[in-house]
């Protein structure tokens, strides 16, 4: 009986996990990859490049709905590039994105992407989702 004791300290104590699903719609085509980014770490979005804990995937541009299991409850943000010519990146011309983008939230587009705050949204139950407007420049 003392050996159970511990085990149940530790599933008391533990972190509640959520579901968040992510839509993606206003796709210009079904050509490439999507290539999506949810971070919980201002300082590495939208890139999430040196963020350890960041969560990336790459999936068919067909596929508009993902879903990330799992999530600690807490801030975050998605970045969703479409990349049609599946080169890995996104392709710019004189620093305007040639292929679609989107955030979470769908925060307004200035200069640049939007700050962390302008995409971050708050998982706290079970269940949470996110619908993303790509948005395409050229």
């Amino acid at each position: 009986m003392a050996a159970l004791l511990p085990a149940a300290a530790l599933v008391l104590g533990a972190a509640p996990i959520a579901r968040l699903d992510v839509g993606v719609d206003h796709m210009r085509s079904a050509k490439g990859l999507l290539r999506v980014c949810l971070t919980a770490d201002p300082d590495n979005f939208p890139a999430c490049v040196d963020d350890a804990d960041a969560i990336t995937r790459n999936v068919p541009a067909s596929a508009h709905a993902m879903r990330f299991e799992g999530l600690p409850l807490g801030n975050y943000a998605v970045a969703v590039i479409h990349d049609e010519n599946s080169n890995a990146k996104l392709d710019t011309f004189a620093g305007v994105p040639r292929e679609g983008f989107g955030f979470s939230r769908n925060p307004v587009i200035r200069f640049g992407p939007p700050r962390f705050a302008a995409a971050r949204f708050t998982v706290t139950s079970d269940a949470n989702q996110q619908q993303i407007t790509m948005r395409y420049i050229f």
